[in-house]
């Protein structure tokens, strides 16, 4: 078996709250356009959930899949450039909501401290996911990043983790995948050869055989 070199880490909802982010923004951009109600946040999760998507396929481009998720969710019919200005209400907001977990750097430092590199692999677009580093302040506690938007394919395609390995200069079997999608941090590793964990912070995997922890405090390798 091979010695470990790297753990490779999901960004959004592994280390950084994304689903909270969103839930916090929309409430307050929705109401400034009309809508309100207990299912707001649901509403916007599942919209958002079905066009990114759409974005991880390369079936819309990134800015496409905004205007996507603005128009429908507000239920309007507008040019690109008013899609883009509708949907920046909700992106200033949602971006002001960014914060890491409280687990996430005292673990990234964890990881460095046994002499192991520490990498962020997300799918999403790299400028952005760039900007939720700094935001949020991990970037100064990771070694790589890498988003699929650089890749010719998304999680949980098996090149998205071989071609991340490739640019760490380490071979799968020297890579640790942690994340809190079963699918993309799980399932799509192992086809390539990585061993991987599953972050399940809200107990949704409790039938599950794979690796499983609720914090990253738990992550041992």
């Amino acid at each position: 078996m091979a010695a470990l070199r790297a753990i490779i880490f999901d960004l959004d909802d592994t280390l950084v709250d994304q689903a909270g982010a969103a839930r916090r923004a929309v409430v307050g951009w929705a109401a400034e356009h009309g809508i309100s109600g207990v299912d707001v946040a649901h509403r916007w999760e599942a919209v958002s959930d079905r066009h990114y998507r759409r974005y991880q396929s390369r079936e819309l481009g990134f800015q496409e899949q905004r205007r996507a998720r603005a128009r429908e969710f507000l239920g309007v019919e507008v040019t690109d450039v008013e899609a883009d200005a509708l949907f920046a209400g909700y992106l200033t907001r949602y971006e002001a909501q960014w914060v890491a977990f409280d687990d996430a750097v005292p673990t990234l430092r964890r990881v460095r401290d046994a002499g192991l590199r520490t990498i962020v692999l997300t799918n999403g677009d790299d400028d952005h996911q760039r900007l939720k580093l700094d935001l949020t302040g991990l970037a100064a506690e990771v070694d790589l990043h890498v988003s699929t938007s650089t890749l010719p394919a998304s999680k949980p395609d098996p090149r998205a983790y071989l071609l991340t390995c490739e640019r760490a200069g380490i071979a799968p079997a020297e890579a640790l995948m942690v994340g809190n999608s079963l699918a993309h941090d799980v399932l799509g590793p192992a086809e390539a050869g990585l061993e991987a964990v599953l972050l399940d912070r809200h107990d949704a995997h409790p039938e599950t055989v794979v690796r499983r922890i609720s914090t990253l405090h738990d992550l041992r390798w």
